[in-house]
This record gives structure tokens, C-alpha cells and sequence, in this order.
């Protein structure tokens, strides 16, 4: 049986193994996604878009995002459960991110948290990181800040960008964090950024060159027709699958050929 991922392994891993995130947001595809081998479930506010039909993540709550931990970690699975803290769960103060990052661990059973920034939330960060509760970096294209960038963008473009994108990159391992999400940031960035840190890296839509790399679910696995990112690549393509089968289910019944002798009980 393979033993539980720990945040010490993953830091094990820089320079050794390329670490494999994924999100999960419910018990089912938990069940799914640890019989594969990956080492981290990130449940992600982007639970938000995917779960909840949000346009953006500002309206997903700590509330929600508890739920949603409590489901994937029922079901105990071996990789390691980070929950993302979502908008004004830690920006507001730090006496808020240290009680909010303590509610996903006290109540929903995470082992980390992460959360987005550098500079402003530095403070936060190390607060919780004191606290004995493990953080987990987001830099780059940071989605609560969509409107203060202008929209979803690539991050990091440019000298003085690229340079300001690796201080903020030292400036969280400095704090604590014991790895950092790179999003959306030009690969020569993020290669330049990982080369620079002791601790990993994790990329989406950031290149090659990070220590580790993380889909959402539902993207690797084709499920919205619609949503494909330049950065996305799909596994799978199950948007069709499922519409397949409940077609096929909805002709059956309407042909009475659903439920059949084999699928009643019997007197």
C-alpha cells in the first residue's frame, strides 16, 4: 500500500522527482484521482467556477470551501490534501488567516493551506506558517486579483515584471512557505524563478521547468467542451462520454428497454 504524502516529501522532491498536483472537490473523484499515483489534491477555490457555475472565484466562501474539503478528506486519501483559502479569508487581517487556515485543518482535515500573493499578505503568511500550519505559495497569474489585473493575463512578462516575480518568489520562502504555484508566467520565467528556490515549484501554464505540475480535473479530463486554456491539455475527452451514455440512458427508458429483466428483483 502506498503511504501518505507528507509536505517533508514533497519537499523531498525538488530536484529528484517531478511532483503531480491535481484539484479535487468531492469524495467521488477523491476516490478516482488517489488510485492514481499523484502526489497532492489540491481543493481549490476554483471549486467555485467548476462546482458552483461562478463566473469567478471572489464569490466562493470559507464556508463553501470547507465543504468541500470535508469531502475529499473523508474519504483519506494518500496524497496530501491542501485547502486554498479563498477571497477576504486572509487579506483582512492577520489574526483572520491564522483562524481561517486553523479551520481547515481543525475542522475539514487538510494537512496545508494555500494562499495568493507576496508582499501585502507577507505578514499572514508568516503568522500561520508560526502557528505550525503548512502554506503553500500562488504567484503569478493570481485569480482573486483578476480585476486588479485587468482580467486573466500571463504574469511576468517583461525585465522589471520577471525581476518583481522572483522577489515575491524569495520574499514566501523567506516567510515560510514550503512550495509556490507558478500561474500562467512565460517559461523562461518560472525556470529562471525555479533555479532560484530551495522549495518547489508547481506549475500551470508555466513550462517545463517547475518542480511539479497542476490540472484541474475536470480540464485534464475534457469535461467542458468549452474551457480550454492554451496551457490545457486533455487526457480524456468526457463531456461526450457522458452525454453518450445519458442519451442512451434516456432512449432506454423511453423505449422501456431500461430496466430490463436483469436490473429487477424478483418476487
Amino acid at each position: 500500500m502506498k503511504k501518505s504524502v507528507s509536505v517533508l516529501d514533497i519537499l523531498n522532491k525538488k530536484g529528484k522527482q517531478p511532483i503531480v498536483m491535481v484539484t479535487s472537490y468531492d469524495a467521488t473523484m477523491t476516490r478516482i484521482v488517489d488510485e492514481a499515483d499523484i502526489d497532492i489534491i489540491l481543493v481549490g477555490d476554483s471549486a467555485g467556477n467548476v462546482m458552483a457555475g461562478l463566473d469567478n472565484t471572489l464569490g466562493v466562501t470559507m464556508e463553501m470551501m470547507l465543504q468541500y474539503v470535508v469531502s475529499v478528506t473523508r474519504v483519506k486519501p494518500k496524497a496530501l490534501v491542501i485547502a486554498d483559502m479563498p477571497f477576504l479569508s486572509y487579506q483582512t487581517s492577520v489574526p483572520d488567516a491564522v483562524r481561517n487556515a486553523g479551520r481547515f485543518l481543525q475542522e475539514a482535515g487538510a494537512q496545508a493551506v494555500k494562499l495568493e500573493g507576496a508582499q501585502r499578505v507577507i505578514e499572514q503568511v508568516k503568522a500561520i506558517v508560526r502557528a505550525d500550519i503548512p502554506v503553500m505559495g500562488h504567484l503569478g497569474l493570481t485569480p482573486q486579483s483578476i480585476h486588479a489585473f485587468g482580467g486573466y493575463k500571463v504574469q511576468g512578462r517583461g525585465e522589471e515584471a520577471a525581476k518583481l516575480l522572483k522577489e515575491n518568489a524569495l520574499l514566501l520562502q523567506d516567510a515560510g512557505v514550503f512550495s509556490l504555484v507558478l500561474e500562467c508566467v512565460p517559461a523562461a520565467v518560472a525556470k529562471e524563478v525555479s533555479e532560484a528556490l530551495s522549495i518547489p515549484t508547481i506549475g500551470i501554464g508555466a513550462g517545463p521547468d517547475c518542480d511539479g505540475q497542476v490540472l484541474v480535473i475536470q480540464d485534464l479530463l475534457g469535461m467542458n467542451k468549452e474551457f480550454k486554456p492554451k496551457f490545457v491539455k486533455r487526457y480524456a475527452f468526457l463531456f461526450d462520454t457522458i452525454k453518450d451514455a445519458v442519451n442512451t440512458y434516456a432512449k432506454e427508458v423511453r423505449s422501456r428497454a431500461y430496466p430490463d429483466e436483469e436490473h429487477c428483483f424478483k418476487s
